[in-house]
């Protein structure tokens, strides 16, 4: 048997992409046998609504424990280059880490009991090609799915070789899939977060950074167009509050109408030159936890007072940790929470949905890595049981 190289296995991920129903329905179109299976098994558990999700997860409305949170098997995959500074198997290990309970955790038992109490996004088959077709290069997405992105644009990536393996192409798409659920979760209760998402650096024409869709701008065209949102995630005005080590450039490009962009970040670190966002903070390196919660406060109470949006898509970067390979700053792991649960508490205080992607964050120490990820989620799920969110 002749193994299919990268190139035609992504080019036949490219065809089931585009050869599904356009329609934004749960499970139209064409599938493979795995998907169909899957869809079979979880048809009883979908929601009436129009949610894109290819399996609901705990009942938001008798979870007293923890906010609805998004999460794929597929975010992750295996053989991945050991030496790669990007790790891949953090979202996987994030989610190992959300159902173990950990000796130093106040917690009396994990945060999420088992994978099924996950909100599952749409299987790549199944996402509508045109929540990507009015905000990403049809040129750029084409090449991207298909696995024929050039050496240079690969290279600007930062993936190189990795680009075109179909189990990448996949999982970009999921992400971009789960923060949309997010966001139509987040939409109906108020508040929820992805295990993936905050590809930040991507814009409209290319990949950069580790990033090649921006989920954050295109979920933001996905809130703000009726057409495609049918009304499971309707806002007019969306705020990017971007708290990545490293500034939000890919998103702050994108000329979308009702978008905002709020990026806090390394001055000193990548990128280079820097965008212009709504709202720029750039903080000199060796930050500390107090100055970097002071400079939060000021500027996201700013935004919220000045754009009065009505939904928030955050970005919880966890490279701003002293220790994180790509960053500068020295904000502790307290510092993070502090960070998260004050975002996250402004937000639901001020009656604003808010949905929460990872964003950034590198160690060798892939658990400890995870453990820090899984601090944006336990957040959420603190705002969630503070102000009784599933009532």
């Amino acid at each position: 048997m002749i193994k299919p190289s990268a190139a035609t296995t992504a080019s036949l991920l490219y065809a089931l992409f585009c050869t599904r129903s356009h329609a934004l329905s749960l499970g139209a179109g064409a599938s493979s046998s795995t998907a169909t299976a899957a869809k079979k098994k979880n048809s009883e558990n979908r929601p009436s609504s129009m949610i894109a999700t290819s399996r609901c997860g705990l009942d938001p409305a008798v979870n007293r424990f923890h906010a609805p949170i998004v999460y794929h098997e597929n975010y992750s995959f295996p053989n991945w280059p050991e030496n790669h500074t990007f790790p891949m198997n953090k979202f996987s290990e994030t989610a190992k880490a959300l159902t173990t309970r950990h000796a130093d955790s106040h917690l009396p038992r994990p945060l999420v009991r088992k994978e099924m109490d996950f909100f599952r996004p749409l299987d790549f088959v199944d996402v509508p090609k045109e929540w990507f077709s009015s905000v990403i290069c049809a040129d750029f997405l084409d090449r991207f799915l298909k696995g024929e992105l050039t050496v240079e644009e690969c290279r600007w990536i930062g993936f190189r070789e990795q680009t075109s393996r179909p189990e990448l192409i996949e999982r970009t798409v999921l992400e971009v899939a789960g923060t949309i659920l997010t966001c139509q979760l987040a939409h109906k209760w108020g508040i929820a977060s992805n295990v993936a998402g905050g590809t930040h650096h991507a814009s409209h024409d290319r990949g950069a950074g580790y990033t090649i869709l921006n989920d954050l701008a295109i979920a933001a065209n996905f809130i703000t167009s009726p057409a495609i949102n049918n009304g499971t995630a309707n806002a007019t005005k969306v705020l990017v509050i971007d708290c990545d080590v490293h500034q939000g450039d890919g998103t702050a490009k994108f000329e979308l109408e009702g978008l905002y962009t709020l990026s806090m970040h390394c001055e000193d670190n990548y990128p280079r030159p820097k965008a212009t966002s709504t709202y720029d903070v750039g903080l000199p390196s060796g930050t500390s936890d107090e100055e970097y919660m002071a400079a939060l406060k000021d500027t996201v109470e700013r935004a919220l007072n000045e754009i009065e949006p009505d939904f928030v898509l955050y970005d919880a970067g966890i490279d701003v940790y002293e220790k994180d390979v790509l960053g500068r700053l020295r904000v502790t792991e307290a510092g993070i929470r502090a960070r998260d649960r004050y975002v996250l508490d402004k937000c639901v205080s001020f009656d604003i949905p808010v949905a929460a992607v990872v964003g950034g964050g590198y160690d060798k120490n892939i658990q400890a890595l995870a453990r820090r990820h899984a601090i944006v989620h336990e957040e959420c799920s603190f705002i969630w049981r503070k102000y009784h969110m599933w009532q």
